[in-house]
């Protein structure tokens, strides 16, 4: 089976195409056929090393996969079954296999139905974005209705779902964001704040319950000062950061700021998010923006322009699936073709 693997940590032009035994699953373990993969940000830390986690070598790139079952283990046979459409967000770290690979074996306590109203490259678009933005806002964040939450980066891939499931959970929801993604965020039923100006209560509306900083920009001393008394933040983006600290500002009002980092969830806490992500693609309309497609074989041309900075948006990368035709009128990133949301 084809696979993008690396022999080592390295820049994006390590991973290569290689030829790799089929994995056999294990009594517990389900064998898909991948139709889609992603590439995340995590994916490019992985490969660099500048997130240590246990792998080897060879080691599959990638922790998203949407596909179908072709064999299931036998303690997995209650659960799932040959021809199921599924999909997972979390291979390709702490020893699992990677997942952009035309056959993945995935522990079945990882694996989940996929919703049926929305194609295989937009659930793999949304499986690791949606799912880190439930677990900020609900068990990190513990966002409940009629609570006022700044999502810092609404334009983004984990910021625009989480507007979706704080707006579908009865929260009122500001959100930083540039200038060509307020629209979209205006009739998702978000307040768009312009993310270039300068954040306080005035800017906002008012003070928040919440703040979740998808974006990475952790303006700590910002975030404590429009909260209110026992307000949270949760932080989980921006590795290299330095932020300012305000002691006094944190326990004169009881407020806590968190980090969260999805590749430490349980896989209690994933399988619950996963629920709640799909229960928001089939009954909010939750749907992820800015689709590109790249085919396996140009997956570190994909890395390279993610650390770059020059992917707006997700790519997915079509490992079994065919590789679709660009969009009318999309102007898609080199090597990639645009899908049609």
């Amino acid at each position: 089976m084809r696979a993008a693997v690396i022999d080592r940590h390295g820049p994006p032009q390590s991973i290569t195409l290689r030829e790799l035994p089929v994995p056999a699953p294990g009594p517990d373990d389900v064998l898909v056929r991948v139709a889609f993969g992603s590439v995340n940000h995590v994916d490019t830390f992985v490969r660099s090393g500048a997130w240590r986690t246990p792998l080897a070598f060879p080691f599959v790139v990638g922790r998203d996969a949407v596909g179908t079952v072709v064999d299931v283990g036998d303690a997995a046979a209650g659960a799932f079954a040959v021809g199921d459409e599924v999909w997972t967000s979390s291979l390709g770290y702490d020893g699992r296999d990677g997942a952009l690979a035309e056959l993945v074996r995935v522990p079945r306590a990882r694996l989940y139905r996929c919703p049926t109203n929305l194609p295989a490259s937009e659930v793999v678009a949304l499986a690791h974005p949606a799912t880190t933005a439930w677990l900020a806002l609900f068990r990190h964040g513990h966002l409940r209705a009629g609570m006022r939450v700044l999502v810092v980066g609404g334009g983004g891939n984990v910021g625009w779902s989480a507007v979706h499931l704080a707006v579908a959970a009865g929260a009122v929801v500001v959100t930083t964001c540039g200038r060509d993604d307020a629209f979209d965020l205006d009739r998702a039923g978000a307040r768009p704040v312009d993310r270039s100006v300068r954040l306080d209560r005035a800017a906002l509306g008012g003070p928040v319950d919440l703040v979740v900083d998808t974006a990475g920009r952790n303006d700590v001393e910002a975030y404590l000062d429009v909260l209110t008394p026992g307000g949270r933040v949760v932080l989980l983006a921006g590795m290299t950061t330095r932020a300012t600290f305000p002691v006094g500002a944190l326990y004169l009002n009881a407020a806590t700021v968190t980090g969260f980092a999805i590749s430490q969830a349980s896989v209690e806490d994933l399988a619950t998010a996963a629920r709640h992500v799909v229960d928001a693609v089939e009954r909010t309309g939750l749907r992820p923006r800015r689709l590109s497609s790249v085919p396996l074989e140009h997956v570190a041309d994909a890395h390279a322009r993610l650390e770059r900075g020059e992917v707006r948006g997700k790519v997915v990368v079509a490992v079994g699936a065919h590789h679709p035709p660009a969009a009318p009128g999309a102007a898609p990133p080199e090597g990639a073709r645009a899908l049609p949301t």
